[in-house]
């Protein structure tokens, strides 16, 4: 039995099947969803949990390369915010693209993770090293 780290069997299941350069997605609650992807729900309500807390949780399990994020993010939310993702990723490179092409980048992931986030564009593609 699991004492500690990640418990959630889905999520597991997901973290073993990630390779090099593979894509995992972290979502808000809003994100649309593809039907070719697995999606693990852990919504509960508003913010309960939020997109920084499953990276918070996926970050010992999970070696990071890249992320990618919308740019949007960055017009949405104010310098607090953006910097409570930034100081989570020190050393890890951060691309921001175009709400769109982010999307375009969803369907080659091994899975999608949504959460009950409510901040605007918060959605993160964590690609692994």
């Amino acid at each position: 039995m699991l004492k500690s780290g990640i418990l959630n069997p889905a999520i597991l299941s997901l973290l073993a099947r990630v390779r090099h350069t593979n894509t995992l997605v972290i979502a808000d609650r809003g994100f649309p969803f593809w039907p070719q992807i697995e999606t693990v729900d852990l919504s509960l309500v508003d913010d309960v949990p939020t997109v920084l807390q499953v990276l918070d949780a996926l970050r010992p399990n999970f070696q990071i390369g890249r992320v990618f994020a919308a740019e949007e993010f960055l017009h949405h939310n104010d310098a607090a915010r953006q910097q409570a993702l930034t100081s989570r990723l020190a050393g890890i490179p951060l691309l921001f693209e175009p709400h769109v092409a982010f999307k375009k980048r969803v369907p080659g992931a091994i899975g999608l993770i949504r959460t009950g986030d409510t901040i605007q564009y918060a959605n993160l593609i964590l690609e692994s090293a």
